[in-house]
Order: structure tokens, then C-alpha cells, then sequence
């Protein structure tokens, strides 16, 4: 049976806003609909085998989303990592011939597309964040290949600059704790990837931070140190410095992880704002299954391997006060 399913989420369209990405433009949030709650079980209907590459053949596989992907962005063939820890003579398996390709030979997971928006769940010390350091050439893995826009990768042999590089040109990077400068204010702070890449001169460098920060809501806030900002501005500061540059990819570990309910909510809205409207691919890390709904597809991984993907029709936004008043009920019982 195939592992791809189509995704029910947990928190349904009753403390949630359906959005659809129009294939032309992307719109802002202005399509709502009313549905019912689910209990706290997925539900997830097996998508024939047979629909997964056309004919049996290596064609591209077109996920039955309401939104158009464009070409592979991210693929992974055989990809394993292990670690020596001292004091320890086996090795550590933290990735296991992970396959993320176009290929039905080798997986079912198909290639990460342009425009898609990818969350990795599953439990801690699965391979989650050992995966994402991967895709974003943070960490080398022990044996298999990424193809990074359609770029050959070869991590064996790439020297660390060149990874640097590459990294500060097209991917962007979004973590739990923020890891802004302290002694840097937030302009300085998203200003800070475009000084080091050296492209720009510096009035179009000073332009560009000045409407990124705008871009997440902080307009206001550009002169204040991080120790001046609460946790959800630190955050969308990350995400405008994780902009600075105009990746093609962002990369986003548990970016609400250390976020209250309201921030949470303000954050992934804005993530998505920055999927839909600016045609970013995003892949993102998170234990919130809650979040789900804001994706394109999940990807579940344990034991170092991907055990299942689900794919949304259609992408949602959670209601503050819904998901509130639900999150509420659940407690009480």
C-alpha cells in the first residue's frame, strides 16, 4: 500500500481558515470556511499506488494540491548519517538511506518542488533536525547525494566555502532560540547576510532590510536591540534576516517552539504569507501536529527513515480565538 494519504488535519476548518493559492497570484486571506471538529485522530484516506508516477513510469509525480509546484528543488538519494561518540566503539544511525526523489524505484517520497511547503514531524531522536542540517549543508552526511535547484551537490569533496556560499546565496535559515546578535539591533540584524554576500551596495542593502522588517510587522521596532523585543518579534526579525538575501529555500527548525499560543499563530501566518505570496519553499521542523494544517505536505520520520507522507488538499490558517476556545476544551477534559 502506498504511504502517501490525503490529510485530514487534526484541528479542522472549524477553528481554521482555508487558503487557497491562486497558480497566478498569490492572494491574501481572505477565503473562510465553516466545518466541524474532528476528534484528536487524523484521518487520512491510502492514495492508490497507481497514482503516485504516471504509468508506472519516472514521470514527474503531480501532488493533488489546490496550489501549482513548480520543478524539483530538493532531491535525496540514498542518503545516510552516522556519528562516533567517544567512548563508544558502534556507531550512532541517525539517517538510513533516506530517498526524497523522482524516482519509483527507489521511494515513494517524492521530490521537495518550488513553491512547496514541507513539515518533518515525528519524535525526538527520530532524524528530524539531522535531516534538515543536511539539506542545508550545515552537516555532511556519511554516504548518498542532494540535489540542491538542480545542482549536483557532491558533499564528499565540497570544499567549506563553497558550502558557505552556497548556503548565504540560496538558503535561509529559521531556528527555535532565534540566534539574533545582541549587541546588533534588528536592522543590523537582517542587514548583516547582505554585508557578508556583498552584492548590493549599501543604500539598496539599508532599502532591502528596511522592507523586509516592514514586510513581517516591525516597522517600528528596527532600532531595538533583541533584549528590547519579545519572543515573536525576535522571531519575525529571524524570519526577515532569513529573507535578506532571497533564497530559494528557507529551512525552519521548531521556529515556534519557544512562541505562546497567540505568537505561534502570528508566526506560522506569516510563514505562510512568505510560502504563497513570495513563492518560497519552505521546509520546517515541529512536535506540533496542531501546525499541520499549514503545510503542503508532511513527511513523517522514525528511526532515522521516513515512515508515511500526507498531503493537504489545500493549505489553512488557524483562528486565534477558535483554536483558543478548543485548546481550552481540550484541557478541561
Amino acid at each position: 500500500m502506498s504511504s502517501i494519504v490525503h490529510h485530514q488535519p487534526t484541528i479542522e476548518m472549524s477553528v481554521a481558515s482555508s487558503v487557497v493559492a491562486d497558480n497566478d497570484s498569490y492572494p491574501s486571506y481572505d477565503a473562510a470556511v465553516e466545518g466541524k471538529h474532528t476528534n484528536n485522530t487524523p484521518k487520512t484516506v491510502p492514495v492508490p499506488p497507481i497514482a503516485l508516477f504516471n504509468g508506472g513510469s519516472s514521470a514527474l509525480f503531480e501532488p493533488p494540491t489546490l496550489k501549482m509546484l513548480g520543478q524539483p528543488v530538493i532531491s535525496i538519494r540514498e542518503l545516510s548519517k552516522s556519528y562516533i561518540l567517544p567512548g563508544r566503539e558502534e556507531p550512532v544511525h541517525a539517517l538510513h538511506e533516506i530517498n526524497l526523489c523522482d524516482d519509483p524505484t527507489l521511494s515513494e517520497f517524492y521530490s521537495i518542488r518550488t513553491g512547496e511547503f514541507i513539515m518533518i514531524r515525528g519524535p525526538s531522536g527520530g532524524g528530524k533536525t539531522s535531516l534538515l542540517n543536511c539539506i542545508g549543508l550545515i552537516d555532511r552526511p556519511s554516504t548518498g547525494s542532494i540535489q540542491l535547484m538542480g545542482r549536483e551537490v557532491d558533499l564528499a569533496v565540497a570544499h567549506d566555502d563553497d558550502l558557505s556560499r552556497l548556503r548565504l546565496e540560496k538558503i535561509g535559515f529559521v531556528f527555535q532560540t532565534f540566534n539574533l546578535l545582541a549587541t546588533f539591533t534588528a536592522f543590523e540584524n537582517v542587514k548583516l547576510p547582505m554585508s557578508i554576500l556583498a552584492n548590493m551596495s549599501e543604500k539598496e542593502m539599508d532599502r532591502r532590510a528596511t522592507y523586509l522588517l516592514t514586510r513581517v510587522g516591525l516597522q517600528d521596532r528596527m532600532d531595538h536591540l533583541p533584549s528590547e523585543l519579545s519572543g515573536g518579534e525576535q522571531q519575525r526579525v529571524t524570519i526577515a534576516r532569513s529573507l535578506a538575501n532571497d533564497p530559494d529555500i528557507l529551512l525552519l527548525d521548531e521556529p515556534t517552539g519557544d512562541l505562546d499560543t497567540r505568537n505561534t499563530i502570528d508566526i506560522m501566518n506569516l510563514l505562510l504569507e512568505v510560502n504563497q505570496r513570495m513563492k518560497k519553499t519552505l521546509i520546517m521542523v515541529t512536535h506540533n501536529p496542531d501546525l499541520e494544517l499549514y503545510a503542503d505536505r508532511i513527511l513523517y520520520v522514525k528511526d532515522g527513515r521516513f515512515e508515511k507522507q500526507a498531503i493537504n488538499s489545500q493549505q489553512c490558517e488557524l483562528d486565534f480565538d477558535k483554536y483558543k476556545k478548543f485548546l481550552d476544551q481540550q484541557q478541561e477534559h
